[in-house]
């Protein structure tokens, strides 16, 4: 029994210090959604600490190379990094758990909201998270039915899919500027401290 606790908190003390050395996707500090999934989950918080750089760094590259738009937050760039890193991820991550993971991030992603902190220099909102969990779920498919590709070949897939519209960004006009459904201008100061925004989620191909 004592063998079993000690084992047991030797794990924790794992996935502790995973949590703060880790982050899921390059944007908020660790939240503590994300430190809970990492103490039931230590193996697989061991395994995205080592493959999450390799990760990254396809995106960086994407990014540098401006392969698809330069938006880190609501854009192409975005859907590509969120859907590479799970579809990267699904390959040596059960999907269970892979899928608790990356809501427990958006829930870091709403706290950061309510604590009035940004991530690539804008605030959280409830639309933008649904693009994130909806690309997710893109990513873990593709994962799971090309286990056996090269990193680089799952880049090309996913840029092939976002061009394709099987993932999802933000609607905005040709100014940049977010907008509703019905192509209306949205003001965020008339939304500031207001989690439901009514930005419009489209196909990334519209």
């Amino acid at each position: 029994m004592l063998k079993s606790i000690l084992c047991f908190n030797r794990m924790q003390g794992i996935a502790l210090l995973l949590c703060f050395s880790v982050q899921l996707l390059g944007q908020h500090s660790i939240s503590k959604y994300e430190r809970c999934w990492a103490l039931w989950h230590p193996i697989a918080a061991l395994k995205i600490k080592k493959q999450l750089p390799f990760a990254m760094l396809v995106y960086k590259e994407v990014e540098k190379n401006k392969l698809l738009d330069t938006l880190a937050y609501g854009g192409k760039l975005d859907a590509f990094r969120h859907t590479y890193v799970m579809s990267h991820l699904a390959r040596t991550i059960k999907i269970k758990k892979l899928r608790k993971l990356g809501i427990a991030h958006e829930k870091g992603n709403k706290r950061e909201f309510y604590d009035n902190k940004l991530e690539f220099a804008e605030r959280a909102d409830s639309i933008a998270c649904e693009m994130d969990l909806r690309n997710n779920e893109v990513g873990i498919t593709l994962g799971i039915a090309h286990k056996h590709s090269t990193n680089e070949e799952l880049k090309y897939l996913i840029i092939s899919e976002i061009k394709n519209g099987k993932t999802w960004y933000l609607k905005r006009n040709s100014n940049y500027q977010y907008v509703t459904c019905n192509d209306n201008i949205i003001n965020l100061l008339d939304y500031k401290g207001i989690w439901n925004v009514p930005k419009c989620l489209v196909p990334t191909n519209e």
